[in-house]
């Protein structure tokens, strides 16, 4: 019986180490690739067009606002030390007037988004129809109350 299991387990390590020996004998080398030269990754094409640093009004308001072309879109971006206080009904709003007053009126802005986030790094789309030149500064409105939080005046770049 002792025998039987010996002799099984000899022919298990034949098969097992021989078939391991075969791979060893017909594994093929492998060889390192030259990495192609003529490969290109398309690299994002970011412009500043204007920005500017946030002041408070109703609300401590901190951070950098910028206005950045990216690929032929434009977006407003908010920096990772952007910060406002909370409120309800927070939107995001270009205004024609550089200094925003703490009460707007109707005509004098556009509406992009609602708050993401009243704090951190934060991006909005700005629509192609959107003249630009026609707005100086971003505001963060609180529209329930009529209240502007705080706002940065831009600046061309």
């Amino acid at each position: 019986m002792k025998i039987n299991k010996l002799a099984s387990l000899g022919i298990a390590s034949i098969v097992l180490f021989g078939s391991v020996g075969e791979l060893a004998i017909n594994a093929q080398p492998v060889q390192a690739q030259r990495a192609a030269q003529g490969i290109r990754v398309a690299a994002k094409s970011k412009s500043l067009i204007a920005s500017g640093n946030f002041v408070k009004a109703e609300k401590a308001t901190s951070g950098k606002a910028k206005i950045v072309n990216i690929n032929g879109r434009r977006y407003l971006e908010f920096d990772r030390a952007f910060s406002t206080g909370n409120g309800p009904d927070v939107k995001i709003i270009l205004h024609k007037n550089s200094n925003i007053p703490l009460n707007i009126r109707e005509g004098n802005y556009i509406t992009l988004a609602r708050i993401k986030s009243f704090r951190g790094k934060q991006r909005y789309a700005i629509p192609n129809n959107v003249n630009l030149a026609n707005y100086k500064s971003v505001g963060i409105w609180c529209e329930e109350f009529n209240a502007t939080f705080g706002y940065a005046s831009l600046r061309s770049a």
